[in-house]
């Protein structure tokens, strides 16, 4: 039986996608398959993936789209589908995992909880200095430090969310207080999903929809967000910020003030 599915939100960025990979190579948990949610990535990056698909240690299945604007969420919603593991963990394709990734999750999963890590925002200076090779060497984590130091001197942020703890008062000091979901580094078990069938197809923008929305219709159905800061460790590599449209912002007060759990515009169509 597989203990997790890992789905990857993916659109084009082979060569980060590649990096992220490189951790997952790493993990101390071996036991997971990874799940490519790809929103209509480009011929050429199909072709590359299928080339190399097969050199991984895991299960990689790739599910792709036709590229018609953002919708992430619908490619979600069919990679849940396609899971195989009772317990899913949503990543981004510009997240490199921590080598305890998985095992951070799978260890603290409880039923009737979402569980929400953090990830360090790497410069572009310290993204463009990284290696599949580098990754696998645990560089990032090795050298919490040097991204000290680019934290100040440079442009990398949020540097001490890189600190992985095992002391237990200290876990349950900085976790006492819950935070918002972050759709690049969050887990559930599947029925937990399903019972609000699935992902919002609606949020067609990046910004709210693969986390609050789903956050809040959760809590709404009795599930509890539980904090995993310094646990499920994440390094978000560097890219321009993408703009964030008002309309999800309106959607999703349409969402808090209807109070719907499971949205008639999931995965299974209402």
């Amino acid at each position: 039986m597989i203990k997790a599915s890992v789905i990857i939100s993916f659109y084009n960025k082979i060569e980060y996608l590649k990096l992220v990979l490189a951790g997952f190579e790493i993990q101390t948990e071996k036991n997971f398959e990874i799940i490519i949610a790809d929103d209509g990535s480009e011929q050429s990056v199909v072709d590359e993936l299928s080339r190399i698909i097969n050199n991984y240690p895991f299960r990689i299945k790739h599910l792709w789209q036709e590229d018609q604007g953002f919708r992430k969420n619908k490619i979600l919603n069919k990679s849940i589908l396609a899971s195989e593991s009772d317990y899913l963990i949503f990543i981004d394709g510009d997240c490199v995992p921590h080598s305890r990734f998985v095992e951070g999750h799978l260890q603290n999963k409880e039923s009737n909880t979402i569980l929400s890590g953090r990830r360090v925002n790497l410069s572009e200076k310290i993204t463009n200095s990284l290696s599949e090779q580098k990754v696998r060497e645990k560089f990032l984590e090795r050298n919490l430090f040097r991204l000290a130091l680019d934290g100040i001197f440079g442009k990398s942020l949020d540097v001490e969310k890189g600190i992985y703890l095992e002391n237990k008062s200290l876990l349950k000091f900085f976790n006492r207080k819950t935070r918002g979901l972050l759709g690049c580094n969050f887990s559930l078990h599947k029925e937990s999903i399903l019972s609000i069938n699935g992902f919002d197809e609606r949020y067609q923008a990046p910004s709210i929809g693969e986390d609050s929305d789903v956050q809040f219709r959760l809590e709404l159905n009795g599930y509890r967000t539980k904090s995993l800061n310094h646990i499920a460790v994440q390094y978000h590599l560097y890219h321009k910020l993408q703009d964030r449209p008002a309309e999800n912002l309106i959607l999703f007060e349409q969402v808090k003030n209807q109070k719907e759990i499971f949205t008639p515009f999931g995965i299974r169509k209402t």
